[in-house]
């Protein structure tokens, strides 16, 4: 019997190992972060582990609470002042390792730590909107709870997560989710997806 009892918590462990989820930054990659962004940097993204692990195994929404929050701590700063270029899409692990980015950087950190959590992509759409209170082009990243809900937008300019409706500052203009682009400028969309995935395949920091 108690042979029997070992042998299943056994059994147990392996399968939790099996499936739990791996570091989101990996051992390799976080040694390269701290030699090039210094300790502090290094601190970040433990912070970040920290947070991811705390809710993996919540909703949907409280996953999109954690993950909103903690990279709109992030500073602003154009893409112009930290890559001297006019418009870049920046990998995770360079917004963060910067502790700096513009729109498209906190859409592109939030939307690769909510794929590592599990939630389906499908759901997840990068989407081009005017603020009517700054009076400019902007980024957000909305989820769509089934293809017909009303969308939830994560946004850094509010820490608090609201349905569509409720943004009455923001006009939207397309989105897209990596694999779909539904309107709108699609060829440089295309070409910025791309290169993107490109950054990260190479984990570019």
């Amino acid at each position: 019997m108690l042979k029997s009892m070992v042998v299943f918590v056994l059994s147990l462990l392996l399968i939790n190992s099996v499936f739990a989820l791996e570091p989101y930054v990996e051992k390799s990659l976080l040694k390269k972060i701290e030699v090039k962004y210094k300790v502090f940097a290094k601190k970040r993204f433990f912070y970040l582990q920290q947070t991811l692990d705390e809710v993996k195994d919540e909703s949907d929404l409280e996953k999109l609470k954690a993950v909103n929050n903690f990279f709109n701590d992030v500073r602003y700063t154009s893409d112009k002042k930290l890559y001297n270029k006019k418009d870049y899409w920046a990998t995770p692990w360079e917004f963060l390792g910067k502790d700096a980015g513009d729109c498209e950087d906190y859409v592109i950190s939030k939307y690769f730590a909510l794929k590592y959590l599990g939630i389906d992509v499908k759901k997840l759409f990068f989407t081009y909107v005017r603020s009517t209170k700054f009076k400019q082009p902007h980024m957000v990243l909305t989820y769509f709870k089934t293809p017909r809900s009303e969308p939830l937008i994560l946004d850094n300019n509010n820490r608090r997560i609201f349905p569509a409706s409720a943004r009455k500052d923001l006009t939207p203009i397309y989105n897209f989710n990596g694999e779909i682009l539904q309107k709108g400028k699609k060829k440089k969309s295309h070409k910025k997806w791309d290169q993107l995935k490109l950054n990260m395949k190479r984990k570019k920091i």
